[in-house]
This record gives C-alpha cells, sequence and structure tokens, in this order.
C-alpha cells in the first residue's frame, strides 16, 4: 500500500502551544482585580476541557490534547502563583500608576484613553495596556497636564494627559 494512504504516526512531533505573553525575568507579574479574575476564569476553562478529554477514548490525538492542555495549566498556574494584585483603593488620581485609565490629547486634538494593566489583560484594541508598553511606561509617574513623547514608527507623537482616574469597574 502506498504511504499517501497511510495515516502518518504523530506522536513524535509536538503539538503548537501558544507561548503566555512575555514577562521579563525579574518584573513583578502585577495584575488588576479584572485580570486576576480572567487568568482563573481561564484556569477553569482549561480544567474543564482537560476534564471532558479524560473522559474520552484513549487515543494519539487525545493524548496529544491532553498534553497541551497540560502545559497550558502549568504555565497559567506559575503565572496565577506569581500574581501580584494591585488594588486602585483610594489612590488620589493625581498621578499615573498601575491600575489607572489615562485620556491623552493629541497633537490634532483628538483624545485617546488607556489602561495600563498586567501583561495577560493586555488589549490594545480595548485599550487595555500592558505596564510594560512604551506608551504605559511614558505614562508613568506622570500627573494630568504632563505631556509626553512617544517615539512611534510614523516619528515622534506628543501627548498631553487629560484625565487620570482608579475606577475599578473599568
Amino acid at each position: 500500500m502506498s504511504k499517501a494512504f497511510v495515516k502518518e504516526d504523530t506522536q513524535d512531533e509536538p503539538l503548537f502551544v501558544p507561548a503566555r505573553a512575555p514577562l521579563p525575568a525579574g518584573t513583578p507579574n502585577y495584575v488588576t482585580a479584572r485580570g486576576l479574575a480572567l487568568l482563573q476564569a481561564e484556569r477553569a476553562e482549561l480544567q474543564g476541557q482537560r476534564d471532558q478529554l479524560e473522559a474520552k477514548v484513549d487515543g494519539d490525538e487525545r493524548r496529544q490534547r491532553l498534553a497541551a492542555l497540560t502545559q497550558r495549566i502549568v504555565e497559567l498556574e506559575a503565572r496565577l502563583a506569581s500574581a501580584v494584585l494591585v488594588e486602585p483603593g483610594n489612590q488620589a488620581a493625581d498621578v499615573v500608576r498601575f491600575g489607572a485609565t489615562v485620556t491623552l490629547l493629541t497633537e490634532d486634538g483628538a483624545e485617546r484613553r488607556y489602561r495600563i494593566v498586567g501583561v495577560d489583560e493586555a488589549d490594545a484594541a480595548q485599550g487595555l495596556v500592558s505596564f510594560l508598553a512604551p506608551i504605559a511606561r511614558a505614562m508613568l509617574g506622570r500627573q494630568v497636564d504632563d505631556v509626553i513623547s512617544l517615539n512611534t514608527a510614523r516619528g515622534t507623537e506628543t501627548l498631553e494627559i487629560v484625565a487620570i482616574s482608579y475606577d475599578a469597574d473599568e
């Protein structure tokens, strides 16, 4: 029989598992309450998927999927174990810190809003930027009316901080 019609043995081929967002060595894993809840929900989801797979009949695909799920759960557990919850508490909204929602004014008068969050919660399309992102690093420690410069692919952009808030619901 031709090998073209025989299923190749794929036991030695590792299943690709996408890596979590990197966290540089020595950098604390800061998380917001929302970010911590998202990580915990992801863990519950993955454990549920693993439980469902374990209940199925044995097979190579099942074994590979279980291995991939287990790897993701182990990485997630490590991230949860290193999580440092930063509560906004009663922070005065006078300085940009982790968890702040910052409104910026561009040179052409447009407003942009960003919330500084942990690496696992970051989603630029939603305005959630990691505290390690260049824009977050440029804003941290600044106050309302401060002007920041941000180097982008289009050149240097000048932005003015017009508002800072620490609303836990955002």
